[in-house]
């Protein structure tokens, strides 16, 4: 963005809260793929309260749609959307690590411009549930943790299991070595897939197995569940309560993860939230499990938070196109064979 453009924000912020006798000064911000956030300096009798009054007089000074007022450690900070949100491409991110844990898919860059990544074998993560309504960036978010998964994880230590009724979110990456099988798109064979896995993961639990540890990527919950029934849900609620010890997590993707939709697939059992845009402070709360996050200000199209243990972070999403992630899985591929191939020619020689 224009730094005229930014010092002019800057002095509008300063003169609607000095008209309302709030002397204050604009220190300093940054500028992430999505907000525009000013580091604001007030005297210390100013109430949060006031300032958060003014936020409607704010945005409509700044000629913003809408203005969030948040405290960030001892600094309260002025957020607005920036006009045009900036794509952060997962190709580049995952090229600017220098190292990523095992079983850690790449989430997006969070507010400082940091890359975001959430560690599955975390005990306090295990699952994840994401949730926006459409055109969040809900499935465009999942497929970016998958790929980012096959590209920092070899097939032998990472495998992953695609669940996608609609045919579309996950198809680009059917050429990926590391799938248990082509990604499922008809219930029947999800269920009988999940079924296995829930056989697979008390077998693991008697021998004490964990190990490659199996990512389950769902799209649309909500509809998996109500055309599978009990049994559907009686196979996901196994694998979300014991999965963890047996190396199997899941990621699931919904648009209203009510008790009602997702049934005794509860928040105790998804302890990782990934919000996106909702339509109102109601589905905010359900959507992160607690109140106050804020997530119905949200831009869509990546714009995201992570709820974790009541403490949220927001970030900007990855993205990867479906033909970008074809051309990766392919070339994965072709490298997995070529790996392969000179392995049996030692095995020759």
């Amino acid at each position: 963005m224009e730094r005229r453009l930014l010092e002019f924000q800057a002095n509008q912020i300063e003169m609607v809260l000095a008209s309302h006798r709030i002397p204050s000064r604009v220190v300093g911000g940054t500028v992430t793929p999505h907000t525009v956030r000013f580091q604001l300096a007030t005297r210390m009798d100013t109430r949060l309260a006031q300032i958060k009054n003014l936020a409607e007089e704010l945005a409509l000074s700044l000629h913003a749609p809408s203005c969030r007022v948040v405290r960030n450690g001892g600094m309260l900070n002025i957020e607005i959307p920036r006009p045009e949100p900036v794509t952060v491409p997962l190709l580049d991110l995952c090229r600017r690590l220098a190292y990523a844990p095992p079983c850690a898919p790449v989430l997006g860059v969070d507010e400082a411009g940091t890359p975001l990544l959430l560690n599955l074998r975390s005990p306090d993560v295990a699952h994840a549930l994401i949730c926006g309504t459409t055109g969040s960036g809900k499935t465009a978010l999942a497929r970016a943790m998958a790929l980012s998964l096959a590209l920092h994880n070899p097939p032998q230590q990472v495998q992953l299991l695609l669940v996608d009724p609609k045919g579309r979110g996950f198809s680009a990456l059917s050429p990926l070595p590391h799938l248990l099988c082509p990604p499922l798109t008809a219930i029947e064979e999800a269920l009988e897939r999940l079924t296995w896995l829930v056989a697979e993961m008390e077998r693991r639990d008697a021998e004490g197995i964990s190990q490659p540890w199996w990512v389950v990527f769902l799209d649309e919950l909500a509809d998996l569940l109500m055309v599978g029934g009990k049994e559907m849900e009686f196979a996901l609620t196994r694998l979300s309560q014991r999965g963890r010890e047996a190396g199997i997590h899941l990621v699931a993707c919904t648009q209203k993860p009510t008790a009602a939709v997702i049934g005794s697939l509860t928040k105790a059992n998804f302890p990782v939230r990934l919000v996106g845009s909702v339509t109102s402070p109601e589905e905010a709360r359900v959507a992160a499990g607690v109140a106050g996050t804020g997530a119905e200000r949200l831009q869509g199209r990546g714009d995201f938070l992570l709820v974790l243990k009541g403490q949220t972070t927001r970030f900007a999403a990855a993205y990867v196109s479906p033909q970008e992630a074809q051309w990766e899985a392919l070339r994965l591929q072709q490298a997995t064979q070529g790996n392969r191939m000179r392995l049996v020619i030692r095995r020759i020689k």
